[in-house]
């Protein structure tokens, strides 16, 4: 007898009949980068991306729910920045005003996620209080908890803490719990690093640091068991789903995560890993339509249960996923 495995690849409907990696379009999560007006404006480094106002939002969302595609993940970009992320915090901020308008257009046919992060915020660009060029823990968990908090209020499903201070799972939760909110879920950035694939977000949120990095509480790309730590401890905290950021740098995290945790694990095909397919697409070097879900598909065959990627709705739009 022969060992043939060839023999179950013969066909495209062989193949497809067994194929153990699929992708549904209720898996993935678009994001989307939301300002005041009703404007919209391209990302330069990121080809296809825009910056919206709240009409052409509701707009957007509304023609991408025809697509299946009914997660959404809003970053809040403002001009209103100051050393306390006042804007942030505000229950009529930009995100809040965002949420609403999209639960009255769509109720609960559209999952509303929200980043919950001071960066874009704060005047120095840092992801929590800062003093004497050091980022304050315990003084940015109140500022964290209390734009959770705005963006609950408001009716997102989902609130997403990006900022990695240790504890703010648990004071988002306790926060969210003391008024009511605990509907609410809490999806942790709990394994996010330090990455340099994060550039073009940068651009697109305008919230880059104004001096130094992220290195003391993001996390340092070279620690696989470290990772697994951060996300165990959210778990414990009271998370209810995991992320790991970057995605496709990080497979064996995704992996290492989905072995011991039950909760669902989203992975974030971020910016740089978006436009630099983009950028080689451009330029003739690889084909878009099959990258791309070679890509995605990577990340659910790691183990995560959702992703999130600027390539959703094209990748719905072109039926590359099928």
């Amino acid at each position: 007898m022969t060992d043939r495995p060839r023999r179950l690849r013969r066909t495209a409907a062989l193949r497809e009949a067994l194929a153990e990696t699929r992708l549904h379009p209720a898996q993935l999560i678009q994001p989307h980068f939301v300002v005041e007006g009703d404007g919209r404006s391209p990302v330069d480094s990121m080809p296809g991306v825009e910056r919206m106002g709240l009409a052409p939002l509701v707009e957007r969302v509304g023609n991408d729910l025809q697509l299946g595609l009914a997660s959404v993940l809003l970053f809040g970009v403002t001009e209103d920045k100051d050393e306390k992320a006042s804007s942030a915090t505000d229950p009529d901020g930009l995100v809040p005003r965002a949420v609403r308008a999209l639960r009255d257009a769509y109720g609960d046919r559209v999952v509303i996620m929200t980043d919950v992060c001071l960066c874009g915020s704060m005047s120095h660009g840092h992801c929590g209080v800062l003093h004497e060029g050091e980022v304050l823990n315990d003084d940015s968990l109140p500022l964290l908890s209390a734009m959770a908090l705005a963006h609950a209020r408001a009716g997102a499903d989902v609130v997403a803490p990006s900022d990695m201070m240790d504890q703010r799972v648990a004071a988002i939760r306790d926060r969210l719990d003391e008024v009511g909110c605990t509907d609410t879920a809490i999806l942790s950035y709990s394994s996010k690093f330090a990455s340099a694939f994060y550039g073009p977000f940068r651009d697109a949120a305008d919230s880059a640091p104004g001096a130094g990095d992220r290195k003391t509480y993001q996390l340092d790309p070279r620690n696989r068991r470290e990772a697994l730590l951060e996300s165990v401890l959210d778990e414990n905290e009271g998370a209810d789903m995991l992320m790991v950021k970057p995605a496709l740098s990080y497979l064996d995290v995704i992996a290492d995560i989905a072995d011991e945790t039950s909760l669902p694990l989203a992975a974030y095909n971020v910016s740089g890993e978006y436009s630099m397919v983009k950028a080689a697409a451009a330029k003739g070097w690889v084909d878009e339509a099959t990258i791309v879900p070679e890509i995605l598909g990577s990340m659910a065959r790691a183990g995560a249960d959702v992703i999130i990627s600027y390539h959703a709705r094209e990748a719905l739009e072109h039926g590359w996923l099928t």
